[in-house]
């Protein structure tokens, strides 16, 4: 429902990322709250590494305080919602180089059962878990949240926001135009850029560089993950999850204070031979009925490589209530919703969830 009437507030979003998309179109879409966005970075821009949402790799493998996600995008696919041919129930195959506790935070997942220790693709593996679950094409969804946003009344704003001060005032400043009616309230869900957004400095934050390779594989319909802590550690992840559009996204790496913000040619390789050796299936069937695949026979379905910054925080999620004051006087709640490092897409509805019953508090 789009918001109309004299009782609607005024609320301004900065950042469109995952976490900055899903709260905008929850507020929106209570009818309480005309809502804008303001954004130096869309959805509809070039893939770069200062937009990591656009490279995230995800499917749905939530703790119990992120299940709420978890059941939302579980109707999603079984309601037949426009979103549903953007997500893909596939089969995963998990391996952890420790053993797992018990209970297992995975044990939610009504399906799930232990792989047998013949089945694991390597000798270091000391157990695995097999389950279903839901892949998104994240780039589509992207754009799927914010054309749903949009259709609801939202308005989007293109800005570079240097300090919190700034989105006191009408969001049109960022456009050009003289301060007008300033917002009743502020979500922040900057991302990486609270580290740095003036009023705000959380040097708490900092980035988690993930690289990884798309390869044109349509013919793989499963999961497979391996990560052990002394792997994690040294900032090296493997990981291969399909997606709806035939893409199969393949990684990683895990790199804690990492900036770099072009891929490495050695970390492209790394990823490549891993996937030979843990999960051959991504070479075509036809040259699986022949022989062994080698990683000649992967480089031939790039499509696409690259990196992003996820942005993790010590101390974990802000989800939080505090206020500011404008250049006139008047006091504006700010509601933080940021610091989801490598979860945001599994905790984006429940995150916007929190971040609307604090809204709440502060302004019905």
């Amino acid at each position: 429902m789009s918001a109309a009437g004299q009782n609607v507030k005024r609320v301004t979003v900065m950042g469109a990322g995952v976490i900055g998309l899903t709260t905008a179109v929850k507020l929106q879409e209570t009818g309480r709250y005309a809502v804008t966005i303001v954004s130096e970075i869309l959805p509809t821009d070039p893939p770069s590494a200062r937009y990591t949402s656009q490279w995230a790799v995800t499917h749905l493998n939530f703790p119990e305080a992120e299940q709420e996600t978890f059941m939302i995008f579980k109707n999603m696919v079984e309601t037949g919602t426009e979103a549903a041919a953007l997500l893909k129930t596939i089969k995963v195959y998990q391996y952890f180089k420790e053993p797992r506790p018990s209970p297992d935070p995975l044990d939610f997942f009504p399906d799930i059962k232990p792989i047998a220790e013949d089945k694991f693709p390597g000798p270091d593996i000391a157990a695995g878990l097999e389950f279903t679950s839901i892949s998104i094409d994240v780039p589509r969804y992207l754009n799927y949240l914010l054309s749903r946003f949009l259709s609801q009344g939202g308005q989007v704003v293109r800005g570079h926001v240097q300090h919190i001060q700034q989105l006191t005032e009408n969001p049109g400043i960022f456009a050009g135009r003289k301060p007008e009616v300033a917002p009743d309230a502020i979500l922040l869900c900057p991302g990486l850029a609270a580290r740095s957004l003036g009023g705000l400095e959380d040097q708490n934050m900092f980035p988690v560089r993930g690289q990884v390779l798309r390869l044109e594989a349509p013919w793989v319909d499963s999961c497979l993950s391996v990560a052990g802590e002394k792997d994690i550690a040294q900032g090296s992840i493997f990981y291969a999850i399909p997606r709806s559009s035939g893409l199969v996204v393949v990684g990683g790496t895990y790199g804690v204070n990492d900036w770099l913000p072009v891929t490495r040619e050695e970390t492209a390789e790394r990823i490549l031979q891993e996937a030979i050796d843990f999960f051959p299936e991504l070479a075509p069937p036809e040259i699986r009925a022949e022989r062994a695949p080698t990683v000649e026979d992967l480089r031939s379905l790039i499509v696409e490589e690259g990196c992003g910054f996820r942005p993790a925080r010590k101390g974990g999620v802000r989800i939080e209530r505090s206020s500011v004051d404008s250049s006139d006087g008047k006091t504006i709640p700010i509601v933080y919703n940021y610091g989801h490092g490598g979860w945001g897409y599994q905790s984006s509805w429940g995150s916007a969830n929190k971040a609307l019953a604090l809204l709440d508090e502060a302004l019905v």
